[in-house]
Parts: C-alpha cells; structure tokens; sequence
C-alpha cells in the first residue's frame, strides 16, 4: 500500500509535468523571454502570460483552501514559514535573474531547452544542479549564507502573526479570528485585479497560445498542489510514517527545479536507492520528456551546441549564479514566482520582483555594453541601466538612452 500510494503521487508529478514541458515548448513560455520581450521591444504578452499562471494559480489555491479541500500549511518549501527572511529572497532573487540572463532560460525553460535538443542546456542543468547540491547537501550555505540570513530575518509570531502570506498577515494585523476567510478575499481580490491588468491589453486578448500556456501552466501548478494537499497526498504522508525507509520530499508542494536538480544530481550518484526519487525528481524528468515528445512529434527536435566559447561560459555562469541563487530566494520564475505566489507568501512576491529587476538590469546591461562596445564599460552600463528603471536620478546617466 505504501508503496503503491508513493507510486501514484510521482507518477502523477512526472504526468502533469510532462504537461507543462510540451505546453512550454508548444507556446514558447519562457520566463526570462517575457522580461526580454519587455524590455528590449516593449511587447508584454509574455510577461502577461506569466502573470495570467500565477491568477489561474492562485485562483485555484483560494478555492481548494476554502473549501478545504487541501492542505497546504506546512509546505515544501515552507512558502508560509512565519521566519521572514526577507533579505535573501531579495539577493537570492537578483541572482536567480541575472543567472537565468546568461543561462539563456530559467529552470523550467532549461529543461524544456534539453528536451528540445539543447546540449547547451545539459550544462546549464549539471552546473546549476551542482550548486543547488552544494549549497543544500554541503556546510557551502552554512559558510556563506546562514548568518546573515538569520541575522536579517524577522520572527513575525512577535506581533502575533503566525504566518507570511498576505491573508494571514493581514488577518494577524486586524486581530481576525477567521484566517482562511480573510486568506479567501484577499486572494479573490488579487486575482481579479491581475486579470483585469492582464486582460487590458488587446494585443493579448488575441494572442491564443500565450493566453493558453497562461492558463495550462498556471493549471498545472493547481494540479500539484490538489495531488499532495489533497486526500491522495494525506494517504501518501501517512503512509510515509510506517515505511522502513522513508522517501525524500513529502509534503504538501507543486511544482519548482532548483532544488530538483540538486536531488536529481543526489539521486543520480546512488540509482539503486530509489527512496531518493522525490516528488521534485519526477517533476524535472516530466518537462524534459513532454517537451521532448513534443518536439518528435512536431518535428521541432534540434541538436542546439554553443556558438563560440564566451556563449559556453555565459551558459555556465548563469548556470552557477542560478543554482546558488535558486536555493537561496527558495525556489526560481517557477517554484517561487507562481507556485509561491499561489500561497500569497510575502517571501514568494519579494522574489518574483527581485528576479524581474535582476533579469531587466542584466538585459540592460548587455545591451548597453553591445551598443556602445569599448565606451560602454561595466558601470557605466549598470549606472544607465539604474536610470532606466527610475532607481536613481536621469542626472547619473552615463550614456544615452538608445
């Protein structure tokens, strides 16, 4: 029984993400495009269609919660941990956007990039795997980050708050007796008003594939949540409790690759120990496979190598600084930027911002260093590039506006 229940929850992970993987790779859902497409051409249907999964998201969390149908507190990771540790969702951010920048794609995107033949991408998931494993199954975090992250955290059950999304700590705030109702208006509100933004534009009211992979991520993203919150997944965990050798990774989750690759690289080093497939392993095997399935039968299969040795070490850097970064903000566009925000995690939306803002700098950076070659050094493209975006005054500017 216990195994048979195991069974059914990865397999269902490794289904749905399948899901996902051809859906990416059919619409071109990339996360790091949408910011891209933003900033280098101002077209924003990308990034809408990002927006548009995280209110089908969210909208789906409200409703299984309020009819409580999951459960989801505590979680995987711990999305509504009462601990704020607000800084390093912040630079754990900004590095996963600068990463994503050079990798070419975010987790999500490099996973469908390999199942679509990108050898480059490969490196991207061994190197990013690899500093995921280091900062997670290494002393690497404890070293370099545990310090200040728990110096700069915020306990918030001191002002009698006991959790970090939105509904609870508003409902903390105003001293209500009933969390999951002021959790249910203000996700309903929240949706609402990102479907009114999103849908404002009519360019994509009529942009079909990109309202879809909206929608089928963001629905994805529900389905995972409904597996491991709902009765499937509390028979799951129960049954975790009389096995001899406990699986890795059960809890309440959806879907995120950061940590996955890490437990994938972990899984990888002892095969025959298979309590080492997590519901994380099977979610990355998913995408990968569903973008590659689609891809033959689309005839979309293209073996994709580097292009000259400063486009290998783009592709390992962005790889590093996602792996370091991915672990840090506790999750990637994916893991945190929609399935955190369906929790209304304060932590969740801090690091959705700080990954745009590290991608749209690091996008501005590049070209302003690509336009003005040798007169465009390093901070004189950062400095511009802060201007742009309104973080310091137009008297700074460097270089002009192109």
């Amino acid at each position: 029984m216990e195994l048979e229940i195991t069974s059914q929850v990865l397999l269902s992970a490794f289904g749905i993400a399948a899901i996902m993987g051809a859906v990416a790779n059919k619409t071109s859902f990339c996360t790091m495009g949408a910011v891209s497409d933003w900033v280098n051409m101002g077209d924003t249907n990308r990034l809408r269609s990002w927006f548009l999964a995280i209110a089908v998201a969210l909208f789906g969390v409200v409703l299984l919660e309020a009819n409580q149908l999951i459960t989801i507190d505590p979680s995987l990771p711990p999305y509504r941990n009462a601990n704020f540790a607000w800084l390093r969702f912040i630079i754990g951010g900004l590095t996963f956007g600068v990463g994503m920048v050079y990798a070419r794609g975010c987790g999500n995107k490099t996973l469908v990039r390999i199942g679509n033949g990108s050898i480059k991408s490969i490196f991207v998931l061994i190197v990013a795997g690899f500093f995921a494993y280091l900062m997670t199954k290494t002393a690497f975090y404890e070293t370099l980050f545990h310090g200040w992250v728990t110096a700069t955290s915020i306990d918030l059950t001191q002002f009698g708050i006991n959790t970090q999304d939105l509904g609870g700590v508003i409902g903390g705030i105003t001293g209500s007796q009933d969390i999951n109702t002021v959790r249910t208006i203000t996700g309903l509100l929240i949706v609402v008003l990102l479907m009114t933004l999103i849908f404002k534009s009519a360019d994509f009211r009529s942009s079909y594939d990109d309202i879809f992979a909206g929608a089928a991520i963001g629905s994805t993203i529900v389905a995972a949540w409904y597996i491991t919150g709902g009765s499937i997944g509390e028979q799951w965990k129960e049954a975790a409790e009389f096995m001899d050798v406990v699986p890795v990774g059960v809890a309440s989750q959806s879907y995120t690759f950061i940590n996955p690759m890490a437990d994938t690289l972990y899984y990888l080093m002892t095969p025959s120990d298979t309590s080492l497939i997590s519901f994380g392993v099977a979610a990355l095997a998913g995408v990968i496979t569903g973008s590659f399935i689609y891809s033959l039968l689309f005839r979309t299969f293209r073996i994709e190598w580097f292009i000259s040795l400063g486009d290998f070490f783009s592709h390992i850097i962005g790889g590093i600084l996602m792996g370091i970064g991915g672990v840090l903000s506790m999750g990637c566009t994916i893991g945190q930027g929609i399935t955190g925000v369906s929790t209304l995690a304060m932590g969740s939306i801090l690091t959705l911002v700080s990954i745009i803002l590290g991608a749209t700098i690091s996008l501005k950076i590049i070209y302003y260093k690509m336009i003005y070659e040798d007169e465009g050094t390093f901070i004189k493209s950062f400095i511009t590039a802060l201007v742009d975006i309104k973080l310091l005054p137009e008297s700074l500017r460097k270089l002009k506006a192109v």
